[in-house]
């Protein structure tokens, strides 16, 4: 339950939504020249706070005692790199106009759904309230940028 968060992270992280509310209320209701600005804006976002978030795990990694870290953490250091490369490779349709942004907004979107798989697995190495908040922050992001690409 996301109560049980402690206030800053708590308020931070519900915080981190707001821009991209912003984006999606302005393609359900803004005027047709604030379409493109806002898809691109949302799709900017949206890879930012994946990166972000594969820098928390590099952290969670990277604080494991040691002998924890040689012997079962391998994964998460793999995990950490994927959502870097993912916005990457979901930014290069765009670079070289390919494809518009929605495709790369709809894979984001599901990736950062599925973001919480990772969190869980990190287990007792990541804070007691840690899915209490990523649950809802990764819900609430990936349904957000999969609308942003349908609106």
């Amino acid at each position: 339950m996301i109560g049980n968060v402690p206030f800053l992270p708590r308020m931070l992280g519900l915080a981190g939504l707001l821009p991209q509310i912003a984006c999606v209320g302005v393609l359900h209701l803004g005027q047709s020249a604030l379409r493109e600005p806002a898809t691109l804006i949302a799709f900017a976002y949206a890879a930012l706070i994946f990166t972000f978030l594969g820098g928390t795990w590099w952290g969670i990694a990277a604080s494991a005692p040691a002998a924890e870290r040689r012997r079962t953490l391998g994964w998460v250091w793999i995990a950490a790199i994927l959502p870097s490369l993912m916005a990457l490779a979901a930014f290069l349709p765009l670079v070289f106009d390919l494809a518009g942004p929605e495709p790369s907004l709809v894979a984001l979107g599901g990736a950062i759904l599925f973001s919480p798989l990772v969190d869980r697995a990190l287990g007792p190495l990541a804070p007691r309230w840690w899915m209490a908040l990523r649950v809802p922050l990764s819900l609430g992001l990936g349904s957000l940028t999969i609308a942003a690409a349908l609106a």
